[in-house]
């Protein structure tokens, strides 16, 4: 499971522009059951996604098509996490 952070840049000016694409590129990830959450980093930080079932290669390349992360309107930081003890509402989390 990974966390990935989406935390704006200097050029987040520029996040108007590719808002719509943007945002296919996260619906695109949950209609593919790769992201199970996303949200907002308060207070207008950027953005974080709770991704899973990739390899982190793979999900290196799909970070890397978002269109904020290629025209550098964010950087991404992800985040590997290997869940050993979950609140048993997120049991499927865990390994």
């Amino acid at each position: 499971m990974y966390i990935v952070l989406l935390r704006f840049s200097d050029n987040k000016a520029e996040a108007p522009k590719h808002m719509a694409d943007h945002q296919d590129w996260i619906r695109r990830g949950m209609d593919d059951g790769v992201f199970l959450l996303v949200g907002s980093i308060r207070p207008g930080e950027g953005g974080a996604v709770l991704a899973t079932g990739l390899t982190p290669q793979a999900l290196q390349a799909r970070v890397a098509e978002d269109p904020f992360v290629a025209h550098d309107v964010v950087t991404a930081e992800v985040i590997e996490i290997d869940p050993n003890l979950t609140d048993p509402r997120l049991s499927f989390l865990a390994n």
